[in-house]
């Protein structure tokens, strides 16, 4: 089992203080039958650790450009440096059965950091398991192979069967809302901006929405009854509900310790998940600097306004669609505007 505390929060950073996620997460490991292998991770921002990247949206460019695991990345690399890899969270996740997910709603929706970590989690759909086939991350390469027969046998669902479990909770806004269920803090001028009567979610765990239905687009089961929201700490202020304010609260370690042996009845039911053809666990990315090389030539000849013949920049360029040819990729849009003033 893998448990994940999706909370940004954590002690030995700027917070100050851990995340309630972190003490629901080890709550709901104690819980759990403990002949079980049962790993957890805290997702909060440590300072001076690495974070997890961004998606680069290789799949809009083509699926096959999109590598399973993500080759984006690599494991302790100074430039960019990704806590997916350093963690090892794919092959954390292909090694589990199940993973159950605790995380605040944050701005109607899951955290940074879960979002982070699920939007990397594009590759398990469908991804390329073999970046040889791309010379590590050639676009034009997996523009050609995801035409091709070749790709059909494979492009799979790489995580295919697991399951997944969501417990999100918030606050319903702390202290911060008037009696018409508008924020204090807005001028009356401004009152009809917020219309509560249009807020996105009847039922608030859809907050997660996003992150079940993308585990069941690649089929990883989410159960309804293993998704769930639960609110507390309504007319508070936020300093007021902190973890060690849990247990005050009456309803929410009965309703944790509830999901926990769903969770539990559940997975015990449906027993070990064979793994899948193409692993995470196990796996050892191949050396690129060749590829490295290749790809650098291609970066120098878009800098320059020459991109490869009939590529995608090419096109884009002729069209004048893009306006990119730079020498300084790193300088702003804005800055360029100010410039060109």
């Amino acid at each position: 089992m893998f448990i994940i505390a999706g909370s940004d929060r954590r002690q030995y950073n700027c917070p100050g203080v851990d995340s309630k996620a972190r003490a629901l997460m080890l709550r709901m490991a104690d819980r759990l039958p403990q002949q079980w292998e049962i790993d957890y991770e805290d997702l909060g921002n440590v300072y001076g650790r690495a974070r997890i990247q961004s998606c680069n949206a290789c799949v809009s460019t083509s699926m096959a450009l999109c590598v399973w695991p993500c080759n984006c990345y690599e494991k302790n690399n100074k430039t960019e440096p990704d806590l997916m890899w350093d963690l090892d969270v794919y092959a954390r996740l292909d090694l589990a059965d199940a993973w159950a997910i605790i995380g605040p709603v944050n701005w109607y929706g899951p955290t940074s950091n879960l979002k982070l970590m699920f939007d990397r989690l594009v590759c398990m759909n469908g991804g390329n398991p073999c970046e040889d086939t791309i010379k590590h991350k050639d676009p034009e390469l997996a523009m050609k192979l995801e035409r091709s027969s070749e790709w059909q046998a494979m492009s799979l669902n790489h995580l295919e069967g697991r399951t997944a479990a969501f417990f999100c909770y918030g606050d319903g806004g702390g202290n911060e809302l008037d009696e018409t269920g508008r924020p204090k803090l807005l001028n009356d001028a401004h009152k009809h901006y917020f219309d509560p009567e249009k807020e996105p979610f009847e039922n608030d765990r859809d907050s997660y929405a996003p992150l079940v239905w993308q585990c069941r687009y690649g089929g990883v089961e989410v159960p309804d009854a293993l998704w769930q929201y639960v609110e507390f700490g309504k007319n508070e202020v936020y300093s007021d509900n902190q973890a060690e304010d849990l247990s005050r609260h009456k309803q929410i370690f009965p309703q944790l310790d509830a999901w926990t042996d769903r969770f539990a009845r559940f997975v015990e039911a449906k027993g070990k998940v064979e793994p899948n053809k193409y692993r995470a666990f196990g796996y050892h990315p191949p050396g690129h600097l060749l590829h490295d090389v290749r790809l650098a030539w291609r970066d120098i000849r878009m800098r320059f306004g020459s991109p490869r013949i009939h590529s995608s920049p090419a096109k884009q360029q002729r069209l004048d669609l893009n306006r990119d040819v730079t020498k300084e990729p790193k300088k702003s849009e804005g800055e360029k505007l100010r410039v060109d003033r």
